[in-house]
């Protein structure tokens, strides 16, 4: 087993590169790169750095030139043989070479295009533009190196011992969430984080512990490249950057409001059984349930992201009762800001009424609270999306409004055109 904190000690990123390989990357991003490399690969995008806890100054935090130095290490990545192979060879949800031999041509050649880095007002703003399939994986590598930077300066002066304490105490904590979690009947929980990680050691030791700790009721991990390298399951399926940026190519209200169901015909083009799950929160989910075509009834599940959980589960099996489907065949997937309190009250809420998984975010590989100090090593609240397609804006409602994104003008008319009322405001963690 790694030694994480003599690793930190060490201070040799050389070593311990922060992103390593261009699958050490969320699952769902390589489907959704090459369901746009299918559909809409000449669309322009713009992707950029929002931090939404602007109290975490991370310019004051990160060194310029460090941040820089890890960028450039990622766009020198390409894929080795033996990821290219696993791509290429592997059983993902069954289905043996979910990725075809053109998009893997393709991505066996690909190097991330340029990024853009500003300092504004304490933040760094970090931005990427070029055609979509590429520009789109800069997503993940980009909020896993300000993540891990940060946690990289807070503990730059800790010493050795200190070091080798604050993570027992931190392998405690996640042991005793895996002892509250283990046996539970019928339980079904992945790691989800990557993307919000305290950094890829820590992340690939939550997932050793969990898939000894809790056995058959892990499914397996979001990150690529810790699937590959420990022999577990890859899992992951779409995110609303697609609604969203197919969103913004729409003329007239008419075609916006068609738009979220264009993204699902053109994956249930390439995908079947459990990699249809349907993501109805992007424009509220009420209406997005309202208006959605009979066909949509029938894919395997919904995965809910934002708003209450329970109230988007009930909504979800009411929407199926009223057309004509047995919940109880359903999967509603949780990935929400999730802690153990939550998984439990939820696991049994709804155990029996529908299956129901738990996608384990940063509340599981970046939960470091109370652990330092002024407590500078608790998450926030940091995301790279799409802001532009085709030089036209984006927008994201959410079933939280404190989640919406995109400009004031274009958020109304949004809410117009989706017929989004009035939202709960629910407190952004992470």
């Amino acid at each position: 087993m790694v030694d994480i904190a003599t690793r930190v000690w060490n201070h040799k990123w050389k070593i311990d590169p922060i992103v390593r390989s261009l699958i050490d990357t969320d699952f769902y991003k390589l489907l959704m790169c090459q369901s746009v490399f299918r559909n809409k690969r000449d669309v322009q995008v713009k992707f950029s750095l929002i931090n939404r806890t602007k109290t975490i100054r991370l310019a004051d935090l990160v060194d310029e030139a460090e941040l820089r130095e890890q960028l450039d290490h990622v766009r020198s990545l390409s894929l080795t043989r033996g990821e290219s192979t696993w791509m290429r060879g592997n059983t993902f949800y069954g289905k043996r070479q979910m990725f075809t031999p053109d998009f893997m041509d393709w991505f066996e050649n690909l190097r991330l295009p340029p990024y853009q880095l500003e300092k504004r007002d304490g933040q760094y703003e970090l931005t990427f533009e070029g055609s979509w399939p590429e520009v789109m994986l800069w997503e993940i590598p980009a909020l896993a190196i300000l993540m891990e930077l940060r946690s990289r300066a807070v503990l730059r002066d800790m010493g050795r011992f200190e070091l080798q304490v604050l993570y027992a105490r931190a392998m405690t904590k996640v042991w005793e969430k895996v002892e509250r979690l283990r046996g539970v009947d019928g339980l079904r929980i992945a790691d989800f984080g990557t993307r919000r990680r305290h950094s890829f050691l820590w992340q690939d030791w939550c997932v050793q512990a969990l898939q000894e700790g809790l056995g058959d009721a892990f499914t397996g991990t979001s990150n690529c490249l810790i699937a590959k390298n420990r022999d577990m399951e890859a899992i992951g399926t779409n995110a609303h950057e697609l609604p969203m940026v197919y969103a913004a190519l729409a003329d007239g209200d008419d075609a916006l409001r068609q738009s979220p169901y264009d993204v699902l015909a053109d994956w249930q083009a390439e995908h079947d059984g459990n990699l249809r799950i349907i993501l109805p929160d992007t424009f509220g989910t009420p209406g997005f349930l309202d208006r959605a075509p009979d066909w949509l009834a029938g894919w395997t599940g919904i995965r809910i992201d934002s708003g209450d959980p329970a109230q988007g589960a009930e909504e979800a099996i009411a929407w199926w009762t009223s057309r004509g489907e047995d919940p109880r065949g359903k999967l509603i997937i949780f990935s929400d800001g999730l802690n153990v309190e939550k998984i439990l009250e939820l696991h049994a809420q709804f155990q029996g009424r529908v299956r129901v998984s738990f996608g384990w975010g940063t509340m599981l590989t970046n939960d470091f609270i109370g652990l330092v100090p002024d407590d500078a090593l608790a998450p926030f609240s940091l995301v790279c999306k799409a802001v532009e397609a085709d030089g036209r804006a984006t927008v994201k409602l959410s079933d939280n409004p404190n989640k919406a994104m995109g400009p004031a003008e274009e958020i109304a008319r949004y809410k117009r055109v989706f017929g989004v009322g009035t939202q709960e405001r629910v407190e952004v963690v992470v």
